[in-house]
């Protein structure tokens, strides 16, 4: 039978409520010193604040069931006042963009570079596409020629 025709009374989800089961003392000294060497772990980790302050807390999140208390913030509140109600600002010194001969702080702009000499004959094309220069009074021409392709 496939499970898209199943009645809806075939679920997988589990609602029945578990007992708690008894522990022996072999089993609470063993959860005891595991309990001492987890805190310790934390305070090494400096994670004092997930230490367990009570054994039947450690016993309790060990088997799943532990419910971390929650924390009174209501005293960390505290609403916000304005000191004062008009905006902040700097006050700067007015700074002229002039220097001291009045000139004013053109610059023009800079030229590109081209190339005039004689030592590159041309541009050769290596493996897809890669623009190699090619220099007079060399062999590359042939190199670039003669190359797998």
């Amino acid at each position: 039978m496939t499970m898209h025709l199943a009645p809806v009374y075939y679920t997988t989800t589990n609602y029945k409520k578990r007992k708690n089961r008894k522990l022996s003392d072999n089993q609470r000294q063993k959860l005891e010193t595991e309990w001492r060497q987890y805190n310790k772990r934390m305070r090494q980790m400096n994670c004092h604040s997930a230490q367990f302050d009570e054994l039947e807390d450690y016993i309790a999140y060990t088997q799943g069931r532990y419910k971390s208390k929650a924390k009174d913030n209501s005293n960390d509140y505290k609403p916000l006042v304005q000191k004062s109600t008009e905006s902040y600002r700097r006050q700067t010194p007015d700074v002229p963009s002039l220097s001291k001969t009045g000139i004013c702080g053109f610059a023009p702009r800079k030229e590109s570079p081209k190339y005039t000499g004689d030592l590159i004959v041309g541009i050769g094309t290596m493996h897809k596409s890669n623009a190699v220069p090619i220099m007079r009074g060399t062999k590359q021409a042939e190199e670039l020629a003669k190359m797998r392709r």
